[in-house]
C-alpha cells in the first residue's frame, strides 16, 4: 500500500496528478448529460461512448465524419483568460463542416491536451462544448483530457473534436448539380471564426503594439472580444432547406474564398465573386490597412465576412436569399475549377 502512494506522488511531483484529473473529469458528468437523448448509452468516462442511432425515416444512412482544431485563436482565450467560447468555436466549425455535405450532426468528441488541468478552464471549455452541442443537436459522448508536462506554456492547451453525422445518400449535396448561371449567396460571418489568427495576431499584437485588451475605432468592444467571437453554426438554417434546391455549399474557413469554392465545383466550372456586393466587417479592413496585406491574399486568408456560400439555381435566388437571409455575391461561369475575384 505504501508503495502504491509513494509510485501516485511521484507521478504527481513529475507534472501529473491523477487524483486531480480524476476529480475535474467527474465534475463534467452533469453537464454532459444535458446533450444526450435516449441514443447515448453507457456512461461518460468510459474506454468509448457508445450511440445508438435512429436512422428510420433514411433509405440510405451515410455517415459523415470530420475532425479539426481551433488554431491559434486560443492565444487570445489565453490572453482574455475566457474559454467557453473557443470550446463552442470548435463544435461549431466541426458541425459546419459535414452540414456542407447535408448532414446533420449525430454526435461530438473532443480532445484537450495540457500541460497541467486547471478545473476553472475545464469547466468553461465543457460549458463551450456542451452549449454548442445542445443548441446543434449534437450529443458529446465522450472525449480525451491529457497532462503532458513539458508539451505546452504554463496556463496553455490545445483542442480538437471529431464529429460524426448522417446523410441520406440521395441528398448528399456534393456540387455535381452546380451548373453555370447558378448563383452564389453568402451567410455574414460573426467574425474571423478560426482561421486566420497567426497574421491576425501577428499585425494587431506585433506590428501595431497592442494587446487583447486594447480598443481600436470601428469595434464596438476589445481586440480581444472581437477576435474570440464565436465561430457560427450555419446547420440549423441550412437543415430547413429542400437539399435539391441547394446546388453546392462552401465552408469558408482556411483558404477563404480562393480555395474553398473550388473544393465545390465541377471542374468545368468557375466561382465569380464581386467582392463590392458585401460591406467587409471593420475588423478585415483594419488588417488589411495595418498588415498592408495585397486583397486577394485576403480573400485567402479570411473568410472576409462570409462565413458560408450556398449555390442555388438562378431562379431560386431570390426565395432563398430571403429566407437564409443572405446576400448574392456571385455567380457559376464556364472555367476550369477556381475562384475568380472582381474588385
Amino acid at each position: 500500500m505504501q508503495r502504491a502512494l509513494v509510485k501516485k506522488n511521484a507521478y504527481a511531483r513529475s507534472g501529473v496528478d491523477i487524483d486531480l484529473g480524476n476529480f475535474v473529469k467527474r465534475q463534467i458528468y452533469a453537464r454532459v448529460r444535458e446533450t444526450h437523448g435516449p441514443e447515448v448509452l453507457g456512461k461518460i468516462g468510459g474506454f468509448g461512448g457508445l450511440f445508438a442511432p435512429d436512422f428510420s425515416g433514411l433509405r440510405e444512412p451515410v455517415l459523415v465524419a470530420s475532425v479539426d482544431g481551433v488554431g491559434t485563436k486560443l492565444k487570445i482565450a489565453f490572453a482574455m483568460k475566457k474559454h467557453d467560447t473557443v470550446g463552442a468555436d470548435l463544435v461549431n466549425h466541426c458541425v459546419n463542416d459535414i452540414a456542407v455535405l447535408g448532414a446533420r450532426p449525430l454526435f461530438f468528441l473532443d480532445y484537450i491536451g495540457a500541460g497541467k488541468l486547471e478545473p476553472r478552464v475545464f469547466d468553461q471549455l465543457l460549458r463551450g462544448f456542451t452549449r454548442a452541442c445542445r443548441s446543434g443537436g449534437c450529443a458529446l459522448i465522450g472525449g480525451e483530457t491529457a497532462q503532458m508536462p513539458g508539451m505546452y506554456e504554463r496556463g496553455e492547451y490545445d483542442l480538437a473534436g471529431c464529429i460524426i453525422g448522417v446523410v441520406e445518400r440521395a441528398k448528399i449535396i456534393d456540387g455535381k448539380r452546380i451548373r453555370p448561371g447558378d448563383v452564389i449567396l453568402g451567410l455574414a460571418s460573426t467574425g474571423l471564426h478560426t482561421n486566420g489568427y497567426s497574421l491576425a495576431r501577428k499585425i494587431l499584437f506585433e506590428k501595431m503594439g497592442l494587446h487583447a485588451r486594447s480598443k481600436l475605432d470601428g469595434l464596438a468592444g476589445s481586440i480581444g472580444a472581437e477576435l474570440l467571437r464565436p465561430h457560427k453554426n450555419y446547420q440549423p438554417m441550412l437543415a430547413n432547406i429542400p437539399a435539391e434546391r441547394l446546388h453546392g455549399l462552401a465552408h469558408i474557413t482556411g483558404g477563404g474564398l480562393i480555395d474553398n469554392l473550388p473544393r465545390v465545383l465541377p471542374k468545368t466550372c468557375d466561382a465569380v465573386i464581386d467582392t463590392n456586393s458585401w460591406i467587409v466587417p471593420p475588423l478585415f479592413q483594419i488588417l488589411q490597412k495595418q498588415g498592408r496585406i495585397d486583397p486577394a491574399e485576403m480573400y485567402q486568408v479570411f473568410n472576409m465576412g462570409i462565413g458560408m456560400t450556398v449555390i442555388v439555381a438562378k431562379e431560386d435566388a431570390p426565395t432563398l436569399t430571403r429566407e437564409l437571409k443572405a446576400k448574392v455575391i456571385g455567380r457559376v461561369e464556364r472555367g476550369t475549377g477556381r475562384t475568380r475575384l472582381l474588385f
